[in-house]
């Protein structure tokens, strides 16, 4: 399962990010992009070594000039909070978290989504050892873990839809979901949150004990390439979005598309979106 959830985040940070890369270079900017997987598994070598191979698939899909795009990456929410400040790019890669967060400050506008076995949306679940608790409910009070804690106010807002406040639980931030689900598994975890690619790996792990969900999220959508609309250009923004488009459809790109078990590129359905931006707002 770590295998696996490693490498669809090296292939989110190492597929959009080349061309995020690009979009620099097209604006005659030496501002690198920021790629950003808050609370994922992925270092920096690696990332970087993802991105150095999707790289040259991009220039030569989108016609760009060889060994011309760069990028920067980061793991952690509050560096790419900085990075974001520091540098002001035009474009970047960023959990749909750090997009609304981000998306009034830096005039953030959504370009690419990846659809992951048919989807471009996910649900979010919340995990026990079977028998324990029977609702989210029960779980006031008890230790919460996974790798998107990395991102609370996305959980308490987007996630439970801010019907569960996270002061209610212990909360014990995971860079590895395998580690969070052996300490449920021993007892040291009362619960496990995690994303669909954590959850359809659960199948995969040898837990002592069975597991259930006390919680299922609605479908949230999945983020991609996003663009800063005042730093950009619709033309820079069009082109990014056809190059990510032909990316699983070109004789390389597709062996590595089916590689990290990524469909397809599609373009950001900013129906699907909006209602995320107006429940991160509510209350503000």
């Amino acid at each position: 399962m770590t295998r696996k959830i490693h490498r669809i985040a090296a292939l989110l940070a190492g597929l959009l990010a080349p061309c995020l890369a690009v979009a620099a270079e097209s604006a005659a900017t030496k501002t690198p992009i920021v790629v950003c997987y808050p609370g994922g598994p992925v270092n920096e070598n690696d990332a970087n070594a993802a991105m150095a191979s999707m790289l040259r698939v991009v220039e030569r899909v989108g016609h760009w000039p060889a060994n011309s795009l760069n990028s920067v990456f980061t793991a952690k929410a509050a560096e790419c909070r900085q990075l974001l400040a520091d540098k002001h790019p035009g474009f970047m890669i960023t959990s749909l978290g750090l997009f609304l967060e981000s998306q009034a400050a830096h005039h953030l506008i959504p370009l690419v989504q990846p659809r992951i076995k048919g989807a471009t949306a996910e649900r979010y679940r919340v995990v026990v050892q079977r028998g324990k608790y029977q609702t989210l409910a029960d779980l006031k009070g008890k230790s919460l873990g996974g790798t998107v804690l990395e991102e609370p106010d996305f959980i308490g807002k987007i996630v439970f839809a801010g019907k569960q406040p996270l002061q209610d639980f212990d909360l014990k931030p995971s860079r590895q979901a395998i580690r969070a689900l052996r300490s449920l598994d021993g007892g040291e975890l009362d619960a496990v949150i995690l994303n669909e690619q954590q959850y359809a790996g659960l199948s995969a792990l040898p837990l002592k004990n069975p597991v259930d969900a006390v919680f299922t999220s609605e479908d949230i959508p999945l983020m991609g390439l996003v663009a800063d609309g005042k730093a950009t250009t619709a033309e820079d923004r069009a082109r990014f979005t056809q190059a990510l488009e032909g990316m699983c459809t070109d004789t390389e790109g597709k062996k590595l598309c089916e590689l990290f078990g990524v469909d397809a590129f599609v373009a950001a359905d900013e129906r699907r979106i909006a209602p995320m931006v107006e429940l991160w707002n509510q209350g503000k």
